[in-house]
């Protein structure tokens, strides 16, 4: 979810993460008056890289589930794919918490 921030005539003027004095409102990134904004902004690689940290994280999860439940082996995987989940969760242990959910960093 993100927070609306509007100008006087109503536009989106902001889009914070997080509820400010002056943007209360919440949104999808999804709704066509955020993509239209980020659109206007030049700002669509932005909501790209956005959704793309989010869907990382979702197949993170999912893949420490599969292993968890023995549906697959983690060593099945290729091995770049192995090192690249190994740094990616190694950082993120030491920067967020385990039990921040995904919809929390957007």
């Amino acid at each position: 979810m993100l927070y609306v921030e509007r100008g006087s005539d109503g536009n989106i003027i902001a889009l914070h993460k997080s509820q400010t004095p002056v943007a209360l409102e919440q949104m999808l990134s999804t709704d066509d008056e955020v993509l239209a904004f980020f659109n206007s902004a030049g700002s669509v690689e932005q909501l790209m890289a956005m959704t793309d940290f989010a869907t990382v994280r979702i197949i993170e999860d999912i893949i420490d589930l599969l292993v968890h439940k023995n549906i697959i082996n983690f060593t099945e995987l290729p091995e770049h794919a192995q090192r690249r989940i190994r740094e990616r969760k190694q950082l993120r242990e030491k920067i967020v918490p385990q039990d921040l959910l995904v919809h929390d960093i957007l």
